[in-house]
């Protein structure tokens, strides 16, 4: 399938000619090759920025020679992991990244307020697009494999390094079919196909592979969904998690994207490491239970008290899965003993939250609502867990002490399943709640 429309064009030959997997043809190489490449964008935040901007600092030779190469025209700068600053040390770190943004006169830099959630910010300012090759200093990265990109996450110095350059090394990594075929039940979404595909392979399932997406669940999938499962590829260890992009990506994609692109597809025939093949109705909604992304369960089969429910993130904080959570929660109250915090991705999800009235629903029920910020998934802040405390979240990583104590505890979970263990007090499938 070809995309449509006037900005969508081949930005290189080279990338359509050689056969292989879409890893391989994007990076122009075979599995195992070391290769050089020139990179579209690279993205840095608060967390990573500044450490990445001291190794710009070191390599450059003269500061006017590479801003003058137009190579900081590729660097996407986002606020987003401790905004609002929480305490002296997390504004110190902003004020640094600010004040480099300013000195090397960065065109794409995201204030807080102003933006979101750095992978929701690169995907809804329409830096993302099929073909092209992202890096980012933030293990999420992969996120952007969703509308066909090959993205990655890597090191503040290879940030750095990519600003100063505006290339990067990368080992052409060996690549993984994952076939989803049939219908989903309801109440599950591409956090649970993603989950239940860890559960099955493990943490390094993946290691240092890609994974390309296929079957009629994909397809069918909307592109939030599909967000949500390139998210977590690297949960299981992987270099990129890929679907090919389809009209659903090119119609996201028109009046939005930045610059020419062209859609890369695996070649008819072209030999997979390994191939997975799924039944979509045999995925119930699907919970990870601590401290493993892989230790995964049938949400019908636990019956947990939680004290938090969190509901947002790179993962799952877009409008499709506050709508779903809305409906959920709309007439009913969030259990006495939760709290529920609900963080929208970017600020144009919660504009559309309050446009659409979802966050009065949420209100409503008893929830807590804020601008988007990472805070709670690493456990920075505006949801921190204290010591034996159990919070079910559609966030993406449950590993110990990652959002709190190191003796609290987070269970992984769907936009539905979280709403649903909100007004219960425990981890709870939305289906149980049709009579509740």
């Amino acid at each position: 399938m070809e995309p449509k429309g006037g900005m969508e064009v081949a930005k290189s030959e080279s990338k359509t000619k050689r056969k292989g997997t879409i890893a391989e043809k994007i990076l122009d190489g075979e599995t195992g090759e070391i290769v050089e490449r020139e990179v579209d964008y690279i993205m840095v935040n608060d967390i990573t920025g500044v450490p990445a901007f001291e190794v710009l600092e070191a390599l450059e030779d003269d500061q006017e020679q590479v801003e003058q190469a137009g190579k900081l025209d590729k660097v996407v700068v986002v606020q987003d992991h401790y905004v609002p600053n929480k305490d002296i040390a997390s504004a110190e770190q902003a004020k640094a990244l600010r004040n480099y943004a300013r000195r090397y006169r960065i065109k794409n830099y995201y204030e807080v307020g102003r933006g979101g959630i750095c992978h929701q910010v690169m995907i809804e300012e329409g830096f993302v697009a099929p073909g092209r090759l992202i890096i980012g200093a933030d293990s999420h990265t992969c996120s952007y494999g969703a509308l066909g990109a090959l993205s990655t996450g890597v090191g503040s110095t290879e940030a750095g390094a990519a600003m100063a350059t505006g290339r990067l090394w990368f080992k052409v990594p060996a690549t993984q079919k994952f076939v989803i075929e049939g219908r989903l039940r309801d109440y599950v979404m591409g956090k649970d196909i993603i989950l239940h595909i860890i559960g099955d392979i493990g943490v390094s399932g993946s290691l240092y592979k890609a994974q390309e997406f296929y079957g009629t669940t994909i397809t069918h999938l909307s592109l939030s969904d599909r967000i949500t499962i390139a998210n977590m590829a690297v949960e299981a260890g992987a270099k990129a998690g890929i679907i090919p992009p389809d009209e659903k990506v090119f119609q996201y994609l028109r009046g939005r994207v930045r610059g020419d692109y062209r859609a890369v597809y695996a070649d008819e025939g072209v030999e997979y490491e390994e191939v997975f093949e799924y039944d979509a109705s045999e995925i119930p909604p699907t919970v990870a239970k601590p401290f493993s992304p892989a230790n995964t369960v049938p949400a019908s089969e636990l019956d947990v008290p939680v004290d938090q429910a969190y509901l947002g993130s790179c993962t799952n904080g877009r409008i499709e899965d506050l709508r779903i959570a809305a409906r959920i929660l709309r007439g009913r109250k969030v259990h006495p003993d939760v709290r529920l915090i609900v963080v929208p991705a970017s600020e144009r999800v919660l504009r559309r939250a309050i446009e659409e009235g979802l966050v009065g629903i949420f209100m409503d029920a008893g929830a807590f609502i804020c601008g988007a910020t990472c805070g709670a998934c690493l456990g920075g802040y505006m949801g921190v867990l204290a010591k034996g405390e159990r919070c079910v979240s559609t966030t993406n990583r449950n590993f110990i002490g990652r959002m709190g104590h190191k003796d609290s505890e987070v269970y992984l979970a769907n936009p539905a399943v979280v709403a649903a263990s909100a007004v219960t007090g425990r981890i709870t499938d939305p289906m149980e709640l049709e009579g509740f």
